[in-house]
Formats: C-alpha cells, structure tokens, sequence
C-alpha cells in the first residue's frame, strides 16, 4: 500500500503542489528516494531516520521507496523532511492512514524529532488554502501561516511525538494566532536635519508620488540621512501590498518568529554587491534585493561604485516590476515594484563642485565626467528626479531643530496619495495606487496640459533632448506637484517645478 503526503514546491512566490507518496514492501534493506531530489532533499533520509528513531518509532527492515511527484519538477529545500516521514509513518500505521487527508505539509527534522522551521510557509499555506487543504507547519511558522485565513485549518507541532498524539487523539493542538511584529524603535525623522530645505522638498514629492530620486552632492551634505528618513514619510502597507511583501520575505526566511509588520520595507545594500544579490540567483534562484524591496525603497548608495553590470540589470525590473532569474533547469520570477533612491558624489574626491577647488587628478570637469561615465544613459533615463544636496552651511547647524517634521509632511504624502488612489478607481485601475506606476496611456487622462504648459513642455523637450520615457517621467513627477497642491489639473507652474527637477538627469539645465 502506498501512503500520500501533500506538500509543495517552490518556483518564485508560487508553491506548486507535489505529491510524496511513501511505499514500505518486502524486498532487501533501502531507503530510496526519487523524483529529481537536490542534496538538501537527498539528505532527509538521514534526519528522517534519526528523528523517528529519537520518536520511539524504529524503521522496518523492509524497502521504503519515497516518489516525489512529479518527477521532473526540481525539488528543493528541506522542507521534505516532515512530509516523509509523516507519510512513513502513515505506512506503517504509526498513525491512521487517512490523517494526512486534506492536509499540505512542510517541515524541518532536527536528529531529536524536533520540528524546525523553514522558508515559504506563508506562500505554502496560501496555495493550501486554494486548494481546499489544510497546512501541517512548525509551531515556529505557525503565526505566520495564520495569515492566510481563519477558514484554513492550522496544525503547529513542536515534534513528530506530538503531531502523532494529535492525530491519535491523545494531544489537540492549538490553532496558531496571526503574529505581527513590534516596531522596532522609531524611525528616524525629518526634523533631524538641519538646513536641506530643497531637498527635502524633493524627498517629499518622490514619496507622494512613488518616483525614482537621484541625490548628488560633497561627502558630508546629509544624501544619506534624507535617503533613511524616507520610510518616515511613506504610507504604511496596504493589506494587498503587505501579503506580497510577506510572501516574497517569507520565501527568503526573512520573517522573524513569523510575524508581519505593515512598515514599507527599506533595502540598502553595500556597492559591492554582485549582480546575483541585486537582482537575485545564485544555486537555488533566491530572490535578490529588488524582490526584497517590493513596495518598498531600494537605497544605493555611492551609486557610480556598483559594477555597471550590476546597475544595468536594473533597468528592466524598474520598468516591468518583476525579475526572471533562470537557471539551466529553474526558472523563478518575483515580483519587484519598488523605488529607487540613489546618492553619488560629483566625483571621485566629492568636491569638484566647491567654489576655489582644483583637482589634482584632471580638470574638474574632466573629472567629473569620468566619474558619472560608470552611469549608463539608459539608467539615468529612468530616474524621474535629480538634485543636488549642498554641503550644509555651519550656521544651519548652530539652529534649533526645525519645527516640521516626518509627521506633518506625512500628513501631505498621505492626502496626495489619497487623491492618486481615488482617481485610478474612477478609472477603474485600482491596482495602481501612485501616479509612478501609471501606464503612458492614462497620462493623457490624468495630467493633460493646459496650452501654456504644453508649449512650456516642446521647448523643454527640444532643450533638453527628452526621450520619450523621460518625457512620460516628467508629466507624473507634474502630476504629483498638482496632487500635493491639491490640484485638479496640472498647471504651467507644477511642469515648471518638474522640468526644473528632471534637467540634470539629462545633462541640461531648466
């Protein structure tokens, strides 16, 4: 007789199912495992045979063949374990055939018959639930697949003993409690800078309308500290957002205790990242900081230090929202919409643009040009908005902290986004939340302008040599002034602010 065991696969954030199916028959001694199984899957064998036999539980000498169906899906991860060996101990009656009935099953074996916890739970119990099963998970992860729903049944054993009393009618395990993570600490605020009046202007128009923002400026004017106190004035997740996020957090192993939190996530990774960690691979196809910025801010600083490949591997995830990593026999696609925030020096040395500076290394110019040349068009192309953050003046940080702060500028994130919001579910689009991510064929719908503004945009577009993707930047970077001035059309006065904002991205000025 052959016992089944649902469990699942991971391709991307989609758990595809997969049948484990357990025959114990007469033959030599074996445990053969089967259906294109990768080291970590092959290994099982070993926890498995240990975590049953630390359970009271030894196994036959008889031929156990293990199928993982089907047989040419990859199987990765050691979330086989329990699956195995509950459908082993379905075999041979250590609990009732039919328990495993309806139910996925995902876990970790430790050699003491401890159940550990594993990645992907949440996307595992969210596919169960589709399917009309429940999830068998450990308890570590149970909070986490409790988000999938109140009408899933959730089962969250510490070990194989305690599952087996579960089933058996000796022990009932509690349905575990959706968990949501502290805040840890508050995030740094806006009134913590002193003087950068403009940039943060600028900061706040990136975060109302979700658009690309590139700071340059001397070392020490504070493009780090702006870039920090961004996630202070972005809204919180929505509840479509928040599962995303989990999903893809969930896949990485990066929900802690299996909680959730509704903070937008914030990514920044060191220069010397490779084109793998940004955009995700490696053996096993892991998603890279793009995914894990979903939603969120992507923060790259000293930005010309990158690898240009690297850099360049962004520009289609910026555009699509998503990335494919494909591997020879895998292929995974994650979801990445977030938004891009970068700072850069002028320069190698950072202060080619003081007043009375000469550079030792070329004439300034010269060397500044060297320098922005490990940037490449096409990906300056995709930044809406472009400034540069002066070294801040000794006198503003003599002042008093300013009196406005993250709070009352989110306040204004939050109205403009309200609006943005609004006006694509009158268009029947509510899955665009930010005027960023709106098609080029709303944006005659939703920011036309007046006659004076469109002869204000054909000189900006023949001064400044406007692609057609900068062109379509520059009305929404408008569009958002108009939102946050609370406007309904968009006037000569918002284009003006955002050609102002876009002429350095092309190399002019406004």
């Amino acid at each position: 007789m052959v016992a089944r065991v649902a469990t699942v696969a991971f391709e991307g954030i989609e758990a595809r199912p997969v049948d484990v199916q357990v025959q114990v028959a007469a033959g030599s001694v074996a445990f053969v495992l089967v259906g294109l199984p990768d080291k970590a899957v092959a290994e099982s064998r070993e926890r498995v045979r240990a975590a049953l036999t630390a359970s009271g539980l030894a196994l036959p000498a008889k031929r156990i063949i293990v199928n993982l169906a089907p047989a040419d899906l990859p199987k990765e991860g050691s979330h086989y374990d329990l699956p195995i060996a509950l459908g082993i101990m379905a075999a041979i009656g250590a609990i009732p055939q039919d328990a495993l009935d309806g139910f996925t099953v995902l876990g970790e074996l430790a050699l003491d018959g401890t159940i550990s916890p594993v990645a992907g739970v949440l996307p595992a119990a969210i596919a169960a639930h589709a399917r009309g099963h429940g999830l068998i998970c450990p308890a570590a992860t149970g909070p986490e697949a409790a988000w999938a729903g109140e009408a899933i049944e959730i089962v969250a054993p510490r070990s194989l003993i305690q599952i087996a009393n579960h089933f058996k009618g000796a022990q009932v395990l509690a349905r575990p409690e959706p968990a949501i993570r502290r805040a840890e600490g508050a995030l740094p605020d806006l009134r913590d800078i002193k003087g950068q009046e403009s940039a943060k202007r600028v900061l706040e128009i990136a975060a109302a309308g979700g658009h690309h923002l590139l700071m340059s400026g001397p070392p020490g004017a504070g493009k780090s500290m702006l870039a920090a106190r961004l996630p202070s004035i972005l809204p919180p997740l929505a509840p479509r957002e928040l599962l995303e996020v989990s999903m893809i957090h969930s896949i990485a192993g990066l929900l802690a205790e299996g909680a959730l939190t509704d903070r937008r996530p914030f990514r920044s990774p060191h220069h010397s990242a490779s084109m793998a960690a940004l955009t995700g691979g490696g053996l096993h196809a892991r998603p890279g900081e793009v995914s894990l910025a979903h939603h969120g801010v992507l923060f790259l600083d000293e930005l010309p230090e990158f690898a240009p490949q690297a850099l360049d591997s962004l520009r289609q995830p910026i555009e699509t929202g998503e990335v494919a990593v494909s591997r020879a026999n895998h292929r995974a696609v994650y979801p990445a919409r977030f938004q891009l925030v970068a700072a850069m020096n002028p320069c190698r040395c950072g202060h080619a643009m003081e007043a009375g500076f000469t550079c030792k290394r070329a004439p300034n110019e010269k060397c500044m040009a060297q320098y922005q040349a490990r940037l490449s068009g096409p990906l300056l192309d995709r930044f809406d908005l472009a400034i540069e953050v002066p070294a801040v003046d000794l006198a503003d940080l003599l002042l008093p902290a300013p009196a406005e702060g993250s709070a009352e500028v989110l306040a204004r994130v939050l109205a403009a986004r309200a609006r943005q919001a609004d006006r694509f579910e009158r268009l029947g689009l509510p899955g665009i939340r930010t005027n960023a991510a709106a098609p080029a064929a709303l944006l005659d719908a939703i920011a036309r302008p007046d006659p004076d503004g469109a002869a204000l945009l054909r000189q900006a577009g023949e001064r400044l040599k406007l692609t057609a993707r900068a062109f379509h930047r520059l009305i929404k970077v408008a569009r958002t002034l108009a939102d946050l001035d609370q406007a309904e059309h968009v006037g000569r006065a918002h284009l003006a602010e955002a050609i102002g904002l876009r002429g350095r991205i092309t190399g002019g000025s406004p």
